[in-house]
């Protein structure tokens, strides 16, 4: 019976023992509470934890990669669209992220969805699409201050997709072909009044010199030459300069 009762505290004591001893990896902390009261962070390696007296949670200090829930938000021109986006942050601050918030995941969660729909909600449709860079760092700034308090650091913030309807997909379309057909009249209007301006200055040049008009003719002739036709028209005042010009010769 003696040998049975010593049997049974040594199980007792090896059980109680072999509880106490807690291995914690290079990433992970743990928070320890005394008697229900926060005593002190410890880790990485062996850590004793003294069974009944004291509890023991696990922090996790790697960068955590949360998929924001596709939210449903009116941008400041009243259009409809649906935007995802993912959250990267780390614990670093073990004993906040445990006593200062409870189940800080989902914490994270809410406000990254919150956020999301508060800052996307302030722009138009054409800065969400055109401008993701500074929303995401926006958002991103939010994120940290407010969850700076738990213990943890918004590293980034990037925003996904932003779905839109095909109704208004088309209309996007629409409105982008309308604009290059604006850019390329612009494009021929400009050049039409270049070769205006062109036109005038040679006209200028033409008229201050007559000879110059003559070999302009010359020139257009010559160029008639190379073609098929078999009739070409002699203006009658080149004829007659030419007749002069030939007399006096």
């Amino acid at each position: 019976m003696f040998e049975y009762t010593i049997g049974v505290v040594l199980f007792f004591v090896f059980g109680l023992v072999f509880s106490a001893i807690r291995i914690l990896r290079e990433y992970q902390r743990g928070v320890i509470f005394q008697l229900g009261r926060f005593w002190k962070v410890k880790g990485p390696g062996l850590v004793i934890v003294i069974p009944i007296v004291q509890q023991m949670v696990r922090v996790d200090l790697r960068v955590i990669v949360m998929d924001v829930p596709t939210q449903d938000v009116i941008s400041r021109d009243n259009v409809s669209v649906k935007v995802n986006a993912v959250v990267y942050f780390r614990v670093i601050d073990p004993e906040k992220a445990i006593i200062q918030v409870e189940k800080y995941l989902d914490a994270v969660s809410q406000l990254a969805q919150t956020t999301l729909r508060s800052v996307l909600g302030q722009h138009e449709l054409d800065e969400m699409l055109a401008e993701r860079d500074t929303l995401n760092k926006d958002i991103q700034a939010i994120l940290d201050r407010q969850t700076d308090a738990w213990g943890i650091k918004v590293a980034n913030v990037e925003i996904k997709h932003v779905d839109l309807d095909e109704s208004m997909v088309r209309a996007i379309a629409a409105q982008a072909e309308a604009e290059r057909q604006r850019r390329a009249k612009v494009i021929h209007a400009t050049g039409e009044k270049q070769a205006a301006t062109e036109l005038v200055e040679a006209a200028k040049t033409l008229s201050a010199e007559p000879n110059a008009i003559q070999l302009r003719y010359l020139q257009t002739l010559t160029e008639i030459a190379g073609d098929k036709s078999s009739t070409i028209v002699f203006p009658l005042d080149l004829i007659k300069k030419l007749g002069g010009a030939s007399s006096t010769s």
